[in-house]
């Protein structure tokens, strides 16, 4: 599993999505948006678990401020769209959410593959955060990031808290 560190080329990809007029999120599109500076891919192993509820409504409450510096926000999962509009709606999650069945889009950004589940090797989502700057390239990699706590110290990482 080769995993994406700054200044690689992000896989551009387009997904059913959560919340988007199509039903579909177009990396190449978000980037394109006049102003952006950049959009936070986020990976998270399932909708509507206690870690991802907590993780997914720390961007949530964060949303406004992320997008205030430019920031567009997705969330990946390998869960069937119609699970996830459940997850954004009993959790008023407003930024897309997408479903990656086959698990393609996360091996290219080296967020499928082992992890330690409760001590042992499973494989699945690797808990993960990548900022894919205007021009398509890594701004910022993070792999095993905890669900708490993470995005605060996204916004620290991308200078939007001081």
């Amino acid at each position: 599993m080769t995993r994406l560190a700054a200044g690689d080329a992000a896989p551009d990809f387009t997904l059913p999505a959560t919340g988007t007029a199509d039903g579909t999120f177009s990396l190449a599109k978000a980037l394109a948006e006049p102003g952006r500076k950049g959009v936070v891919v986020y990976f998270y192993p399932a909708a509507m678990t206690p870690g991802c509820t907590t993780e997914a409504c720390d961007f949530r409450d964060s949303l406004a401020s992320l997008q205030g510096a430019g920031y567009a926000v997705v969330g990946v999962s390998p869960d069937p769209v119609e699970k996830l509009e459940k997850f954004a709606e009993r959790d008023a999650l407003t930024f897309p959410l997408v479903s990656d069945a086959d698990h393609a889009v996360l091996d290219a950004y080296g967020a499928w593959g082992v992890r330690k589940l409760y001590g042992k090797d499973v494989t699945g989502v690797i808990r993960s955060t990548v900022v894919v700057a205007p021009d398509g390239s890594v701004a910022v990699a993070q792999y095993n990031v905890k669900a708490t706590g993470h995005v605060a110290r996204l916004r620290r990482t991308l200078g939007i808290d001081a």
